[in-house]
């Protein structure tokens, strides 16, 4: 766009090309602002368009770093400063602040964050406007270190002997966990994954301001994919996207999927789109220990996209940091939150977003509806439009009963896009309902089901891909791309010879 490009050469705006941006490069402040409002008025002007503003308007997304000649002294500072030694999973957590994927937070919450995140699914700015943040994210800390540090005026924050950010003006409160999963999870009970490690976590929680020294990198050949909020936006612009439309995943892609994702590029282009762009976008942070891992996730998104089953000229892989958290309609709206602040205006919502089976018995822990429902009235997230995948073939889970007393699913797999609608901030997003997808055996392909040939369609659970995988078959032709078969196919097998050998 000429106009970006005509700020980014004045020096009005930065080049991103530049591997970090902060805030401290966007906006002007103190002395600066009157002068450079008095120069404005001097200055030749150009009229710029709405959607010229929108792009402009990408750039001030705020990141939590520190730069240029302050970050020498908050280094020399954090190494004076009282210190709390973090988990792997909250730096996944400072990652996910010092991005901006949780703007407008601006560090670990403070107990009226918290509060307003737990009863209300939102935080309120300074300015009055409520943002969509319907889940808490918080630092836990024993009662020692809170005993140790009460008073501090701020603490550095150390990953492995490393300081990694300073936790400004800190606040200590009490980490009520069984309110705090009961709100977040609709249950307290440890067999779910994240509760568990709630559980174990500190009985205190202390919020703060951040500032994080430098990108946050895990060195596992998997950084390149990592790309901020800020830096999705300017590849989404050398695209020349005029919709960008965002696929969560923490599984790999089968035909199905596919179906869905190219399913929504022909509807964008039949509403006028010249370019949408695919955001293909698996979660990277903590996930439970029978999921796939990511690096093997993402040579089978590689291996589909080089099976030209999507169109990979259209498609933008990359990784969000967040830890996944089971926490169904609730954590569908964060999910949504963080692909809107990177870009996104369009969002495809799975069968049974965020969901788990019941740690107390058979069945999903959340209605798998209720995800996408939730999601169309989510407050903050009213930009972007939501495509609904609750149709999408499941097998065994799709057939599982939602009961309470524990049996059954966790939550109603309808309630996360059900709710998705009606959250508060999200509501001018729009689910696109999906025929139910499956595998046609007339046609050797994945297709949207017709019920008037149901004896045609084969609905393949993830059970039995698993068990397809582990024993070296192959799926039906047309279930997935085979290369990408193989990917998954050799890490199953792999797991079942270590386990044969034990």
């Amino acid at each position: 766009m000429e106009v970006v490009k005509l700020l980014e050469s004045q020096g009005i705006i930065p080049n991103l090309q530049s591997s970090r941006l902060g805030v401290e490069e966007l906006f002007i402040y103190g002395n600066r602002l009157d002068s450079a409002m008095d120069e404005a008025a001097r200055l030749p002007q150009i009229n710029i368009t709405t959607l010229d503003l929108q792009w402009v308007q990408l750039w001030v997304l705020e990141e939590l770093f520190i730069y240029g000649n302050r970050l020498d002294s908050a280094m020399d500072e954090a190494a004076r400063l009282p210190q709390i030694n973090i988990t792997t999973l909250d730096l996944q957590w400072v990652q996910v602040l010092s991005e901006g994927w949780a703007y407008p937070l601006k560090g670990f919450m403070r107990e009226n964050e918290y509060l307003q995140s737990l009863h209300f699914n939102c935080i309120t700015t300074s300015d009055g406007e409520r943002v969509n943040q319907s889940v808490p994210i918080v630092l836990p800390v024993q009662t020692a270190e809170k005993e140790r540090l009460q008073g501090a005026e701020a603490i550095a924050l150390t990953y492995n002997g490393k300081s990694v950010a300073i936790l400004r003006a800190p606040e200590f409160y009490p980490h009520r966990k069984e309110e705090r999963c009961s709100r977040q999870f609709s249950i307290y009970n440890t067999g779910h994954p994240y509760i568990k490690m709630i559980e174990e976590s500190g009985d205190w929680l202390v919020g703060g301001n951040l500032e994080v020294f430098e990108r946050i990198r895990w060195g596992d050949g998997l950084d390149s994919y990592r790309l901020t909020p800020n830096e999705l936006r300017k590849k989404f612009q050398e695209m020349n996207a005029d919709a960008v439309f965002a696929f969560q995943l923490r599984n790999p892609i089968h035909n199905g999927h596919a179906l869905l994702m190219q399913d929504t590029q022909r509807q964008l282009l039949a509403r006028g789109y010249k370019r949408p762009v695919l955001l293909l976008h698996p979660l990277g942070g903590w996930t439970k220990d029978d999921d796939v891992p990511l690096p093997i996730r993402i040579r089978q998104h590689l291996a589909v996209l080089n099976s030209q089953v999507l169109d990979a000229r259209a498609t933008v892989l990359a990784v969000l940091p967040s830890p996944m958290m089971y926490a169904g309609p609730t954590e569908v709206q964060w999910h949504a939150k963080c692909r809107m602040n990177a870009g996104a205006n369009h969002y495809i919502v799975g069968r049974d977003p965020a969901g788990l089976p019941h740690p107390g018995g058979s069945g999903d822990l959340f209605d798998p509806r209720h995800g996408a429902m939730c999601l169309k009235m989510a407050p903050g997230l009213d930009s972007l439009e939501y495509k609904n995948a609750t149709t999408l073939h499941s097998g065994a889970r799709a057939r599982r009963p939602t009961t309470p007393g524990g049996a059954g699913d966790l939550f109603d797999p309808r309630h996360g896009a059900m709710c998705l609608k009606m959250a508060p901030g999200l509501d001018s997003l729009e689910i696109i309902p999906f025929r139910v997808a499956a595998y046609d055996t007339s046609v050797g392909k994945m297709a949207f089901f017709d019920p008037t040939r149901k004896e045609d369609f084969d609905f393949i659970s993830g059970t039995r891909m698993r068990g397809l995988a582990r024993a070296g078959k192959e799926p039906p032709k047309g279930f997935m791309a085979p290369a990408a078969w193989k990917v998954l196919a050799d890490y199953y097998q792999s797991l079942k010879a270590k386990m044969d050998t034990n």
